[in-house]
């Protein structure tokens, strides 16, 4: 028994025993991911519209209904087949948006842009601040947030980077908008007010230029969840979340909120759906992004009843293909 417990002890602290498991595992894990990717990316050349019916079943348990659809999820699969809108494309784009909201008179909500490249061996690492955030233009998730850039792996940094712009985004979940974004990278200021490690993020749903909820992001960390509540334009708490109908908190209402609706609108108007992200900072509104096909149109967030009273706001147009 001491033998059994001494080897163990043994492992634990040997460094070429975590070298081997971590290396064992990254192995795994890699090979698990670029099996998933293959078959995404055959199901994606079949007919995106079978990627994403596919995924949409496995994680919701039924095939949607695109022949008559009804609830949110279903709708926004609708009009990421059938409602292909350039402008769906210039707007998700990262970089490209920020002319969008420019046009719009909009320019002061931006956040302050250090650099865009073409690629990472352009970043002059020396030249930037203690903190940045660093973003690829193409997707989502791309994303890294120095906050001390003392102790930033600028090669890890280059090789994460590089990585993500081979990726074709819409061949991961079929988000067609995505495939045709100019890949670059975006540095811009770090942004931080004080609540946690990333800002508290600000989400409102617009529906045909009319703002009706806001989904609000707290206690965001790099490593882990956030915190999800959901209020009306009125700032009254909705039950639309499973999580938050769990918990009894109250989110009090930014500071600029009625600047956020107003800027949200604007720039949803030609859509019959998109969310538009803010940050406040100290006060101040700040631009973060616009999303039309959120969790990839696959939200099981939602309770049953918010599914189906979000689906009734989102009023299909005619298709555009």
């Amino acid at each position: 028994m001491s033998f059994v417990i001494n080897i163990r002890e043994f492992a634990k602290k040997s460094d070429w025993v975590t070298h081997y498991y971590r290396c064992t595992r990254d192995w795994v894990t890699n090979c698990y991911r670029r099996i998933r990717s293959s078959f995404r990316s055959i199901l994606y050349r079949l007919s995106p519209t079978l990627l994403s019916t596919n995924r949409y079943k496995m994680i919701m348990g039924a095939r949607p209904n695109l022949n008559d659809p009804q609830s949110f999820n279903e709708k926004l699969l609708w009009l990421m087949f059938y409602w292909r809108h350039p402008l769906k494309t210039r707007c998700a784009d990262k970089y490209a948006v920020r002319d969008y909201v420019k046009e719009h008179g909009l320019e002061h909500i931006l956040n302050e842009l250090l650099g865009v490249y073409e690629n990472s061996s352009e970043i002059y690492f020396k030249s930037l601040p203690q903190r940045f955030v660093l973003k690829c233009t193409h997707g989502c998730g791309f994303n890294i947030v120095c906050n001390d850039k003392s102790s930033l792996n600028v090669e890890e940094t280059c090789r994460k980077l590089d990585a993500w712009m081979k990726v074709d985004y819409s061949k991961i979940y079929g988000e067609s908008h995505y495939a045709r974004i100019k890949r670059r990278i975006i540095c811009e200021a770090y942004l931080n007010d004080l609540t946690s490690d990333l800002p508290t993020d600000y989400k409102i749903y617009c529906f045909d230029g009319k703002a009706h909820c806001t989904r609000i992001c707290t206690e965001r960390t790099s490593n882990g969840p956030a915190k999800y509540d959901i209020y009306d334009r009125e700032w009254n708490q909705l039950p639309y979340l499973r999580t938050s109908l769990l918990v009894n908190r109250f989110i009090p209402k930014p500071a600029g909120y009625e600047e956020m609706i107003e800027a949200a609108e604007k720039l949803s108007k030609p859509f019959p759906f998109v969310r538009v992200d803010f940050y406040n900072i100290s006060g101040k509104v700040v631009f973060g992004e616009m999303t039309f096909t959120p969790y990839a149109c696959t939200g099981n967030i939602y309770t049953d009843d918010a599914r189906y009273v979000l689906g009734s706001l989102l009023r299909l147009p005619a298709k555009r293909l």
